[in-house]
């Protein structure tokens, strides 16, 4: 890993290390961009040939209703293990359900925000280099809570054409209603335009690989007329640690986003002096040869970094500067910088929070921004399966009150129908209480 000391650095340096291993997206939407127009004229067998190609699995059906598939059966400790992950993200997504409140601005006006959750939603767990069923979870639980009608999750099928048994008991729990045996674009392309099997979708959530991403993009600004959660990249941590924290522990914490894939990032920030970085460093490269998916996490490595901070504010001001996916303070009263944190998707503080609870069973959301786009977007939460709308009433005294301060804006705007059907109304008020007078 490369080691920069930001004393040292330009202010244009400095920004520099934000970036991330550049992913070429012109190039990957020309290979998109052909597969999701495939997926929208051919539907089902477009998906079947796709899933052929690509996955070299022969599929009769595509779609499968959960109901209609039987109960999996799991080892008592693996259930157990998606059982209490389940109740903490439950709990932790049911209790930010929003509250109605209804606001009176003036006397007889009345204004309120309703929740109401999206019906139909696509879920995209991938099951490429690794199965993750605790992103069935993440994705299942809050559509549930939400109320969503119509919950279609894809996900690759195996080489039989099964789908993975600790997904399909995810997705039964968390009331998933279809699932869709399919990953990268054409699975994407499928909820986005709905198919003979699969039920048209108007939002996609979920991490994915390159062409995944693409797709989500692609789709987003097309025809299909669907939204997606967030644009994501490759996963990625930045560790922040200074001389009271473990080795093992850091080396483990960056080891374990590396090993999503070569194209992960992680960062470590020393903060401080006394950090043994050559300890930690032996730490990884003993750790990273006793991984099965070492060559993978030694690939990312090889465009992660490590940089030198004075002390905790240089070292945080550079954490917002990149604003990373997870964020990692192992340093003594960790805490107390929480409120420091402006840009990163979740955070994780103190020397007992590896970064492995949230991916799994904290409670948190575990699907992030990354790719720096943690200064603009938030992590999937219950919001992501909602909308709002606003409702205002108002009575004839409300009216009487505000309506000649709308009439006079509109009047200014030169949009005199707004103005009218303030003034009209206006008049019938006090036509009614001229006759009442008589």
């Amino acid at each position: 890993m490369k080691s920069y000391k930001l004393s040292d650095l330009s202010r244009t340096e400095v920004d520099s290390l934000k970036a991330r291993p550049r992913i070429d997206f012109s190039s990957i939407f020309s290979v998109v961009q052909p597969i999701v127009d495939d997926v929208r004229t051919r539907g089902d067998a477009a998906v079947k040939d796709y899933t052929r190609r690509f996955d070299k699995v022969e599929l009769d059906t595509i779609v499968e209703t959960v109901n209609d598939l039987p109960d999996p059966v799991l080892d008592p400790a693996v259930q157990e293990a998606f059982d209490v992950a389940y109740s903490n993200i439950y709990a932790f997504h049911a209790a930010q359900k929003p509250v109605e409140k209804i606001v009176e601005n003036m006397e007889g006006v009345r204004c309120k925000r309703v929740a109401r959750c999206i019906s139909s939603v696509g879920l995209y767990v991938p099951g490429g280099t690794a199965v993750l069923p605790s992103t069935a979870l993440m994705l299942s639980v809050p559509a549930q809570i939400a109320g969503c009608k119509t919950i279609v999750l894809a996900t690759p099928p195996a080489q039989d054409g099964s789908i993975c048994k600790e997904v399909l008991y995810c997705a039964k729990k968390a009331g998933v209603t279809h699932i869709l045996k399919a990953g990268g674009a054409q699975a994407i392309s499928a909820m986005a335009w709905g198919s003979e099997s699969c039920p048209k979708v108007e939002k996609i959530y979920g991490p994915g690989n390159q062409y995944v991403t693409a797709a989500k993009m692609i789709l987003q600004n097309s025809e299909a007329m669907i939204s997606i959660d967030m644009p994501a990249g490759p996963s990625e941590v930045l560790v922040i640690a200074d001389k009271h924290a473990s080795p093992v522990h850091i080396a483990a914490d960056l080891l374990s986003q590396a090993e999503h894939g070569p194209d992960s990032q992680v960062v470590l920030v020393v903060a401080g002096e006394g950090v043994d970085v050559t300890a930690i460093e032996d730490e990884i490269d003993k750790q990273c040869n006793s991984l099965p998916r070492g060559a993978f996490a030694s690939k990312a490595l090889s465009h992660s970094f490590i940089v030198h901070a004075r002390d905790m504010v240089e070292a945080i001001a550079f954490s917002n500067l990149y604003a990373p996916e997870h964020l990692i303070i192992n340093v003594k009263d960790a805490e107390k910088w929480e409120s420091f944190v402006e840009n990163a998707g979740s955070v994780f503080l103190g020397e007992w929070t590896p970064e492995s609870v949230g991916d799994y069973a904290s409670g948190t959301n575990h699907v992030l921004p990354t790719y720096g786009y943690a200064r603009m977007y938030s992590g999937v939460s219950l919001d992501s399966f909602l909308k709002y709308i606003t409702v205002q009433s108002l009575t004839e005294e409300g009216l009487r009150k505000l309506g000649p301060y709308v009439a006079t804006m509109a009047e200014i705007e030169g949009l005199d129908a707004h103005k009218r059907a303030v003034t009209l109304r206006l008049k019938d008020i006090e036509a009614r209480q001229l006759s009442n007078l008589r």
